[in-house]
């Protein structure tokens, strides 16, 4: 029971690591300077609210 709880602890503490970096990355690439030429220049704007907007399934 004891390494199946530990497993678990362990993948939850991935699945939140995850978020707080991509999280970090993808600030961190919209507001530096190249980020806003491109956004400006191209008109690339991600309307994502969530990484599960990403999902197949959720075709709009």
């Amino acid at each position: 029971m004891g390494i199946i709880l530990s497993i678990f602890y362990g993948f939850v503490g991935l699945f939140i690591l995850y978020i707080v970096i991509e999280t970090a990355v993808r600030k961190g690439i919209n507001s530096s300077i190249i980020g806003q030429f491109i956004e400006n220049k191209y008109g690339i704007k991600e309307d994502k609210k969530s990484f599960l907007d990403d999902d197949i399934d959720n075709d709009k």
